[in-house]
């Protein structure tokens, strides 16, 4: 059976970035530590994509540590808002075009202002999820931050 693409990797691949498309069976009700588990890596290196909307009604994306909480106020700094806070659950697809989960900072529907955790910034490779539940995406973070127009900031507790 042929692997079906995801925006993300479509994206990844038209733009010659490198990078590795991984496979894991997800769980149901799956969360970042448990992916990272799944993968045999540190939560330290995955990363899960959290959508905010700001006081201004602007949407806003926060790629962070799966074991990192965002810090709601350094968020909205980052991003030159007074606050942010996360969209419900039941608006990602909506928002993004991905479902809880399976959400990539690549390939949204449309391209939101992305923030992510300084952390990412000295790490050779990071995984971020690949537009839905069971794939993984290995990247340099410097380039997907090229990619996306996505700036470094401090946004975890």
């Amino acid at each position: 059976m042929k692997e079906e693409k995801t925006n993300a990797i479509r994206i990844l691949e038209k733009t010659k970035i490198s990078f590795e498309a991984i496979n894991y069976e997800p769980d149901e009700n799956i969360d970042a530590i448990s992916v990272a588990a799944k993968l045999g890596e540190d939560a330290s290196v995955v990363y899960k994509t959290l959508i905010t909307q700001g006081k201004t009604r602007q949407y806003y994306v926060f790629v962070i540590p799966a074991d990192a909480e965002l810090d709601l106020k350094a968020a909205a700094r980052a991003v030159g808002e007074k606050s942010v806070e996360m969209i419900p659950v039941k608006e990602i697809n909506a928002v993004s075009g991905y479902i809880r989960g399976g959400c990539s900072p690549v390939g949204m529907k449309k391209q939101f202002k992305t923030v992510i955790d300084k952390s990412a910034e000295t790490l050779p490779l990071f995984f971020v999820s690949g537009g839905r539940r069971g794939t993984q995406l290995k990247l340099c973070p410097k380039e997907l931050s090229k990619l996306i127009g996505a700036g470094f900031s401090d946004i975890v507790l």
